[in-house]
């Protein structure tokens, strides 16, 4: 049971972090489906922070230096989804798309071409972290508490204050739903727009970092995040793009993503004698039944995914 909800916690706080960072992009009006590739680079730019420091570093500056460096390449990462969305008002589905399917390339090839360089007999793209991971772990009476849980209640709790007691995310908002009016205001759209979607940059990155580290201690780039971008869409629409409903129902979707790690340990459920593949697929199965009945009263903002022309009235 401490391994199910220690598991648990970790995929809720990947999904909260990054299911986040989708409601701010959206919430100024652009859709960010390209969240999956943001994790990829994000988790990139931590992996590699944690494999080039030295390995005496203290914990504290290990985590921090980890956490901005995901952020920061998550930004990065985003800025593209920006200029082409917001300046160049370039289709956000298309581009949402193209973004994750370059960023598990790019990511494979930076990495297999970093394992060659030092080894030109490795040609994998897997990136290790073995002792930098011990960082972010407090053993707790058997219970591995990550620092990264710590991170997304913070980040939840940050997000809930800036969009509902902020001028900064009372604008933000409007520009997601009724762009014309906000700029008659004198509020800047474009602007608001690339801040949404560098957030969503950030807490994406972030939340791709925290991925790749829940549980193991290297990870292969070929492989992506799995779908957990997408997933976190889901939880997003789930939760009506507000942070309560959004960690409500990140709980329920970690609960079922940790039943595949820790199912072996409960004797009804091996007694069953179900596949494992089947408990991998199951987050992912309770995501489509739940949209299936709930997307139809989902109310997202009125003019997400719709370019602004600063000359249409």
């Amino acid at each position: 049971m401490t391994l199910l909800l220690q598991y648990t916690l970790i995929f809720a706080s990947v999904l909260v972090l990054v299911a986040l960072g989708g409601c701010f992009s959206e919430h100024s009006g652009v859709i960010n489906l390209g969240l999956e590739g943001i994790m990829v680079m994000g988790a990139l730019g931590g992996a590699l922070a944690m494999k080039y420091m030295s390995a005496d570093t203290s914990s504290f500056i290990m985590i921090v230096v980890v956490i901005l460096a995901a952020i920061l390449v998550g930004m990065i990462y985003a800025s593209l989804l920006a200029v082409a969305c917001v300046n160049f008002k370039a289709d956000q589905t298309i581009v949402g798309t193209a973004l994750n399917m370059l960023a598990t390339a790019g990511a494979t090839v930076i990495v297999k071409a970093i394992n060659t360089a030092e080894n030109p007999d490795n040609v994998s793209s897997t990136m290790q972290y073995v002792g930098a991971k011990r960082a972010f772990l407090v053993n707790i009476d058997g219970f591995e508490f990550n620092w990264f849980m710590l991170v997304a209640v913070l980040a939840l709790l940050a997000a809930a204050v800036t969009l509902y007691k902020t001028r900064f995310g009372l604008r933000l908002m409007a520009c997601g739903e009724h762009p014309q009016a906000a700029d008659s205001v004198g509020i800047n759209v474009y602007k608001m727009r690339w801040a949404g979607v560098l957030i969503s940059g950030a807490l994406g990155g972030l939340g791709g970092i925290v991925y790749i580290t829940a549980g193991v201690s290297e990870w292969k780039f070929e492989n992506g995040v799995a779908g957990f971008g997408f997933l976190a869409l889901a939880v997003m629409i789930f939760g009506q793009w507000k942070p309560g409903r959004i960690a409500l129902a990140a709980l329920l979707f970690g609960l079922f993503r940790a039943l595949s790690n820790v199912y072996a340990g409960f004797g009804f459920l091996t007694a069953l004698n179900i596949p494992g593949s089947v408990y991998n697929m199951m987050p992912y199965i309770i995501s489509l039944v739940v949209l299936a009945f709930t997307s139809r009263k989902s109310r997202a903002p009125k003019s997400e995914g719709i370019p602004y022309d600063k000359g249409q009235r």
